[in-house]
């Protein structure tokens, strides 16, 4: 009985502990390269690796791949983007892979692991936007946080007792009268 609580205790410690970039993507990663400098000089920073996060603004592909349009967040310790109103600016992540829009859906949060390789500067409303550029190696996207993700549940809690088998025998004193479960 111990050696099966301690291998819950162990399991759930490493489940925990889980991060959502591989530890080699971690170590390939330079932390020294903050977005802003990013930002100011891709170009300076191309073949290196970094670890970046935000809110998906737009999806698109084509025949040689994928191209998501990231407004960029900083990421906790976890590398979770952490939803503020302040963005460093717009990223660019591609891959020679189809990104499917029903799983990078703009709004969605996303961490990204990949090679810089530059800047592309492409038309954001009517102004000239300069992006850099990282070719994905990693990517997390992220469950919703919001409230569509939580169970809605249409009855009161005290309808869901085990003892409520889906029909209303009248007011008790634990249960008030409410609508049928069954019709």
């Amino acid at each position: 009985m111990k050696r099966l609580a301690l291998m819950l205790v162990v399991l759930m410690h490493v489940t925990a502990c889980t991060q959502v970039i591989s530890e080699s993507g971690r170590k390939l990663a330079d932390p020294a390269i903050p977005y802003e400098k990013l930002k100011q000089n891709p170009d300076g920073y191309i073949g290196k690796n970094v670890i970046l996060g935000g809110k998906i603004a737009a999806v698109s592909n084509a025949k040689d791949g994928g191209t998501l349009e990231v407004v960029q967040m900083e990421l906790d310790g976890h590398y979770y983007p952490e939803d503020t109103m302040f963005s460093g600016g717009r990223f660019l992540a591609t891959s020679t892979d189809f990104l499917d829009r029903m799983i990078y859906a703009p709004g969605r949060l996303v961490t990204v692991m990949g090679e810089i390789k530059g800047k592309r500067v492409k038309m954001l409303d009517e102004v000239e936007y300069s992006y850099p550029v990282i070719a994905i190696r990693e990517i997390h996207a992220w469950r919703s946080t919001g409230t569509d993700n939580l169970y809605t549940n249409p009855y009161p809690y005290y309808y869901h007792d085990p003892y409520y088998y889906g029909y209303d025998t009248g007011p008790t004193p634990f249960r008030p009268p409410g609508p049928p479960m069954f019709k």
